[in-house]
């Protein structure tokens, strides 16, 4: 298959021994898994084609735009991390890979560290010619969920958590200042006590859109990883979390020794719980918020939730 990349180049594939792009998009035997994926790539094409008005405002990336494109050398492979759809364990994962020995339990790993940026190496590090040989040649995976189930479940961590004074100083006194009308000086100087309605009032506020770019753990994925841009060979779900993990951890030939962590959080955000953030959502704000969101909705096949009053 060829294709263009945003840095102007043909991408195709390797000669030599079968690299995981060549299993992937030639398999052995033809699986259910590999129709699956190319049928979730297609509906990238496809909607990138339908929205490039909007989707190819910028036409060349720059390194900054890359840095959420965690590398790993040994295997080939490029994951782009999405806050909120399992990239704690994604990066504990991508840390055993890279390690060369260092790690072999991803759940060894505490949390804070899978997060300590030097820990792994993201693809702005490197230089333009660098960028461009393994965006070409490299397996671009990445991870997506729900729209909505994710911004709640950002919303919850970030805002109802006391432990996060750093959200609630850098985020929360600005909502509250901006959204909430006769706020107490407490809540002002705290801002520990957002409500859901005041943070979707934020996210759909001009103002913010302006002042600065969303917060990774609230940037659409179509804006953190640029998939209008970057061709990404395999695109997991959140739904599906454990099988893509393992289908992506069989194409980088470590399947037989590492398996992703499977573990229930019984605090995990669900369907059911979006939907009661949501009752209290004008249906114009619901409107403005999937405005919003659409093209991550788009992109990766997600419908319209049963629980939204658009106008």
């Amino acid at each position: 298959v060829m294709r263009r990349n945003p840095f102007g180049m043909d991408i195709c594939c390797r000669k030599g021994s079968r690299s995981p792009l060549q299993e992937l998009y030639n398999p052995t035997q033809l699986s259910n898994t590999a129709i699956l994926h190319q049928i979730r790539r297609d509906q990238v094409t496809d909607t990138c084609r339908a929205n490039s008005v909007s989707s190819r405002k910028r036409r060349v990336l720059t390194p900054n735009d890359l840095k959420h494109l965690v590398v790993d050398e040994d295997h080939e492979m490029i994951y782009c991390y999405v806050p909120k759809v399992a990239c704690t364990n994604w990066k504990r994962v991508m840390m055993v890979l890279t390690g060369r020995g260092k790690y072999s339990d991803p759940m060894e790993i505490p949390a804070n560290e899978a997060h300590v940026s030097s820990n792994l190496k993201t693809l702005n590090q490197y230089s333009i010619p660098e960028i461009n040989h393994r965006l070409k040649n490299y397996m671009k995976f990445l991870f997506v969920r729900e729209p909505f189930e994710r911004l709640v479940s950002a919303y919850r961590n970030k805002f109802t958590q006391k432990y996060n004074t750093s959200f609630h100083k850098r985020y929360g006194t600005k909502i509250v200042r901006r959204q909430r009308k006769n706020a107490t000086q407490e809540a002002l100087r705290k801002g520990d006590d957002v409500k859901f309605e005041e943070f979707v009032a934020y996210l759909i506020d001009p103002h913010t859109q302006r002042e600065e770019p969303f917060n990774e753990h609230w940037q659409t994925v179509y804006s953190l990883c640029h998939p209008c841009h970057i061709h990404y060979d395999l695109i997991g779900k959140y739904e599906t979390l454990e099988e893509d993990s393992n289908y992506v951890l069989q194409l980088a030939g470590v399947g037989n020794y590492l398996k992703f962590p499977t573990y229930a959080k019984s605090t995990r955000t669900t369907d059911e719980m979006t939907t009661e953030f949501f009752q209290n959502i004008s249906s114009l704000h619901q409107t403005q918020l999937y405005e919003v969101y659409k093209l991550d909705f788009l992109m990766f096949n997600y419908s319209v939730p049963s629980y939204l009053k658009l106008e």
